[in-house]
């Protein structure tokens, strides 16, 4: 085999791992937009590696975007991005390969935006073990080796990720689709209506939200009463020219999946402007997350456009 056929035996190779290497990168930073400059990152060590070297390519392959995450999340730039208050994970519509896998419930879980924002918690190398023990399967042989580590240590930090994740984890399981959808269409019936007690009905006595304020604000904005939220919501969800102004247009409003829960889409032609993500447990909202910057809304918009969505439960808002 000549040289440019070998280099092209070897792309296909990187390729046939790339949506896997892309899915451990997003676990691993919260981030669409990271996780493909890692998993890019790690396609010029591919290429510039003595491949004839590497015995196991899948498990050099995810050694090198581990580390290149690690490094990612230790830098002083990451630190002052994800300092508690300021962050929030980066919004996928199922379907999109960067869940994936999906076949468990730690593995569906794992890529929840609760937990990603729950796994903020958790020292890198505490991230790392979690993800790759939770979501892929790994050994502690193997995360050892990925991660340089002793077994011991792996196992060590896998019992304090799992503690501080339960421990900061509200309700448990999985809400039926249907039931969401049916709540999260009450709660955008009750929005739009302006029925702020059919509102409070609908969360839980310590639901909170979080909204990223579309990005113009350094830190997010928390409510964490009942009654607050519901005033903010209907404040709003109450369209007015000035709002209609600022979006650029008058959105019409979809039901949506993201990251595994129930959203609905604020959406204007094949643009998201917003996505609004409801945790359901027991029957009620335990929190609901609004996020409108649009560097977080990029890789979303562009499954959306591929989607072919349903009607939309608000025509124009």
């Amino acid at each position: 085999m000549d040289s440019t056929a070998t280099d092209r035996f070897d792309a296909s190779r990187f390729e046939a791992s790339r949506n896997r290497l892309a899915s451990l990168a997003y676990r691993l930073l919260g981030s669409a937009t990271d996780a493909e400059d890692a998993v890019q990152d790690a396609f010029l060590h591919w290429q510039a590696a003595d491949r004839q070297r590497i015995k196991v390519p899948e498990a050099w392959l995810t050694k090198v975007v581990t580390n290149l995450c690690l490094d990612r999340l230790r830098s002083a730039q990451a630190r002052r991005e994800r300092t508690v208050g300021a962050w929030l994970p980066e919004p996928l519509l199922d379907g999109d390969p960067m869940l994936g896998p999906a076949d468990t419930f730690e593995q569906r879980e794992s890529v929840s935006l609760a937990v990603l924002t729950l796994m903020e918690r958790l020292s890198p190398l505490e991230r790392a073990v979690y993800v790759l023990r939770e979501a892929f399967s790994y050994s502690h042989a193997e995360i050892a080796e990925i991660l340089d580590l002793t077994e011991s240590a792996s196992q060590q930090h896998l019992h304090r990720a799992r503690r501080r994740i339960t421990a900061a984890r509200r309700g448990g399981g999985e809400a039926d689709p249907a039931s969401a959808r049916r709540i999260v269409e009450e709660f955008l019936a009750a929005a739009s209506s302006g029925r702020t007690e059919r509102l409070v009905a609908l969360l839980t006595d310590d639901a909170t939200a979080i909204s990223d304020g579309a990005g113009l604000t350094e830190k997010l904005q928390r409510y964490d009463t009942p009654q607050r939220i519901a005033a903010v919501v209907r404040a709003g969800f109450k369209p007015t020219p000035a709002k209609r102004r600022l979006a650029g247009g008058t959105p019409g409003i979809h039901y949506a999946r993201v990251n595994g829960a129930p959203a609905i889409l604020f959406v204007i032609g094949d643009q998201a402007i917003g996505a609004v993500t409801f945790d359901i447990t027991g029957g009620k909202i335990a929190t609901v997350r609004g996020i409108a910057a649009p560097t977080r809304l990029v890789r979303l918009t562009e499954a959306w456009r591929q989607h072919g969505p349903d009607a939309p439960l608000i025509t124009q808002w």
